[in-house]
């Protein structure tokens, strides 16, 4: 396992980090990714500290906080050797919560489960927009709270990524999180991780699997749990992303050497801003398999030219009708 600095924090993380939302378990509504084992989860975060993975993304949200409460259970007495970050500034997915008691009640609940008195990062988690929270106490209660000893550094994950040059410029962010993948290289293809290298941000790749779907484990025929998140995706979306993953992989040159979320993890490395990717993981094959994508290391300069290609000669999100 390969380490970056996040940004100019000071902190190191392992390029692969632990996306946490699908461990938390079942939510209200379509808003996780089903039913999980806890023991199979405890399993995957220990055979990922194994591999080397020290870097673990939560939210209070994910599993209403039982997230959290299985990375306190795996690091409360090593937690000097892992970097967590987590969320604030949502009560629900629905619903903002930027007022300063809201924000210090929700980091101090996720100490309290996290079972610690710090935590690296802490994120305000996807504002509606960055004018809007910039209208708000949010980001000033964080920088207290950081100034107090509870947080090491200050955050913002982002809806989309044309959000995270104001989250820099505008309210100060030390860490950025924004969707990249091979299906959506709208931070790479604009100035987000230019102006994040300049500023020394720290950048943290979400979804670089696109939920799964570049991971080569589904299909246009898996069927979702009611409750996981993308049962209700329309199904030609679905197929057009697993579809472009085999797109994608082709391009490669060494494509039978690897699977596809090695090449999908891969490409995410290959952008020197980007501090670490956090693919979700349920179970410690998972793990496996995804850490080695650090260890075979960013794509080489031609498949990378084949990769931006193919994305921009293809629009790979179904629009509404």
């Amino acid at each position: 396992m390969k380490y970056r600095p996040l940004g100019g924090t000071g902190l190191s993380v392992s390029e692969i980090g632990f996306g946490c939302w699908g461990i938390g378990g079942v939510t209200a509504g379509a808003t996780s990714y089903g039913v999980v084992d806890d023991k199979a989860s405890l399993r995957a975060l220990e055979r990922a500290f194994d591999l080397g993975i020290n870097f673990y993304d939560t939210s209070n949200l994910y599993g209403d906080g039982h997230s959290e409460e299985l990375l306190g259970a795996a690091f409360a007495h090593r937690r000097d050797k892992v970097v967590i970050a987590t969320k604030a500034g949502r009560s629900t997915y629905e619903t903002e919560a930027y007022d300063p008691a809201d924000v210090r009640r929700s980091v101090e609940g996720s100490l309290h489960r996290l079972r610690t008195d710090y935590v690296d990062v802490i994120e305000i988690h996807s504002p509606s927009s960055i004018d809007a929270l910039a209208q708000t106490e949010a980001m000033s209660t964080l920088k207290a709270l950081k100034r107090e000893g509870k947080i090491r550094a200050v955050g913002i994950s982002v809806k989309a990524p044309a959000e995270a040059i104001g989250a820099i410029e505008k309210l100060g962010a030390e860490v950025i999180q924004v969707n990249f993948n091979l299906v959506d290289q709208r931070a790479s293809e604009g100035e987000v991780f230019t102006v994040a290298a300049a500023r020394k941000v720290g950048v943290i790749a979400r979804t670089p699997l696109c939920f799964g779907m570049l991971s080569g484990k589904v299909s246009p025929e898996t069927v979702f749990d009611a409750r996981d998140h993308r049962s209700v995706w329309p199904k030609e979306q679905i197929v057009r992303w697993i579809e472009a993953s085999g797109m994608f992989v082709k391009a490669v040159a060494a494509a039978g050497k690897q699977t596809d979320a090695q090449v999908a993890l891969r490409f995410c490395l290959s952008f020197p801003a980007v501090s670490s990717t956090i693919p979700g993981m349920l179970n410690a094959a998972e793990v496996e398999e995804n850490a080695v994508a650090s260890d075979l290391g960013p794509l080489c300069r031609d498949d990378l030219a084949r990769i931006v290609d193919i994305y921009r000669n293809n629009d790979f999100f179904v629009r509404k009708r």
